[in-house]
């Protein structure tokens, strides 16, 4: 970790001279980026890391002896061992590189919730979860007789200790949840169902990809079993993402996939797996994204991952509160305490029409399902606005998306009318 004396400050118009993508207009407008939930722009340290390993370092790693293969494959564990920094792992053994946090959510569901599920055990998880933390559950639960079961959550869309000791039962083996939402920015009392999963036998999985970005993470601290996040959310690049597990489940899980370098023996009939991490990473791997990730790792680590928090919830609190006084807008989830997204609706506009007005504002949100349809049937809308912030984003751009929402307002005058949703449950 960085010592927190050498810490740069977060002066969010200073950080973004570090990200290229700054330097341009869109519709001859400055870029306000709000859609960083989606994915994260990249800073000029992870560009220039990954350009420097292909341009001076690039070679397969586990395999060779020659000068190349071992720059890269030391690069490629120094990435590991920054994961495990991050995270406050207990072993570098306890992190898996995959392609993204739905290839380690699959990866969990299958190698180890499949083989040790049955008819009558329970799957617990909430109706809010993004579908990579609900579909291979629904795999699950088809192809072993097991249950899923929903913790039911607030009006305004929270999940509550006291409705996680509700759904969990003697019958619970898995606990899947989202840390934050990815559509109402709210954020689940991990630890809590921590303890409750373990009192029962069960396990938690939990889905970080939110989380990862902005708060400060201790997998030891949470006591959670599995937890799997996305490189390209945390300013790292696509094509990475982690999986952490406790080692001792991954010692008891066979691999997910076959091949390359995770073998130790092969005969004609027959294979030994190497130990764990590596008996997870069949082929090559993502060699180049993992030095990406390192790189994007210690740009949020000189800032400091608290600091990064406080920054974030300040600017998701103003934008909710800001949208939520605008004649006409229905902001969904908490009204404090979000972190980094806000879901909207502008009266009877629909949210891609809103989302293509910003956009000739120059400013870049997600309009859709946001991978929750589920949620979004809950909530009685096919579809919402997305705002996400991050370390580059300040009080101007929460200036600026107010205003573009008061265009959209203005462009589409008598089509405008009531909000969309009504009086449901989960809106402001």
């Amino acid at each position: 970790m960085t010592d927190r004396t050498l810490r740069r400050p977060l002066v969010p118009k200073a950080l973004r001279a570090d990200f290229p993508i700054f330097d341009q207009t869109i519709a001859g407008r400055p870029l306000v980026y709000l859609d960083s939930a989606a994915t994260a722009q990249k800073p000029r340290a992870v560009l220039e890391a990954m350009t420097r390993f292909y341009e001076r370092d690039y070679a397969n790693v586990h395999r060779a002896v020659h000068t190349l293969a071992g720059r890269a494959t030391e690069a490629y564990e120094a990435a590991r061992e920054a994961v495990r920094r991050f995270l406050g792992a207990r072993s570098a053994a306890e992190i898996v590189f995959t392609r993204s946090t739905t290839g380690s959510l699959n990866l969990v569901a299958q190698a180890y919730a499949r083989p040790r599920l049955g008819p009558g055990d329970e799957i617990v998880l909430t109706p809010l979860e993004h579908h990579a933390n609900l579909l291979p559950w629904q795999r699950v639960a088809r192809e072993t007789g097991a249950r899923l079961v929903f913790i039911e959550p607030t009006d305004d869309l929270r999940i509550t200790e006291a409705a996680i000791d509700q759904a969990i039962s003697p019958r619970t083996k898995i606990v899947a949840l989202a840390h934050v939402s990815n559509v109402t920015g709210a954020v689940a009392p991990i630890a809590h169902a921590a303890r409750r999963a373990h009192a029962v036998g069960a396990v938690i999985v939990v889905d970080a990809a939110q989380s990862a970005p902005h708060l400060p993470l201790d997998v030891r601290a949470l006591d959670v079993d599995f937890l799997a996040f996305s490189g390209h959310k945390m300013l790292g690049p696509t094509g990475i993402g982690v999986l952490y597990a406790k080692e001792e489940h991954l010692r008891s899980m066979e691999p997910y996939e076959v091949g390359g370098e995770m073998i130790d023996r092969v005969t004609l009939f027959d294979a030994t797996w190497r130990e764990p991490p590596w008996k997870f990473e069949a082929g090559t791997p993502p060699i180049a994204e993992a030095i990406g990730l390192r790189a994007a790792i210690e740009y949020l680590e000189a800032i400091g991952m608290d600091a990064i928090e406080a920054h974030v919830v300040r600017l998701t609190n103003l934008a909710a509160e800001a949208l939520a006084n605008e004649p006409g807008v229905t902001v969904y989830g908490p009204r404090t305490d979000r972190h980094a997204v806000v879901a909207f609706n502008v009266g009877r506009i629909h949210a891609h029409d809103v989302s293509t007005v910003l956009d000739a504002e120059g400013i870049a949100v997600r309009a859709g399902h946001h991978c929750a349809q589920p949620l979004m049937t809950r909530l009685c809308v096919p579809a919402t606005v997305r705002a996400s912030f991050y370390l580059y984003n300040d009080e101007d751009d929460v200036e600026r998306l107010v205003v573009g929402v008061r265009r959209a307002k203005e462009f589409f005058g008598d089509v405008f009318g009531e909000p969309v949703s009504g009086d449901h449950p989960g809106s402001l």
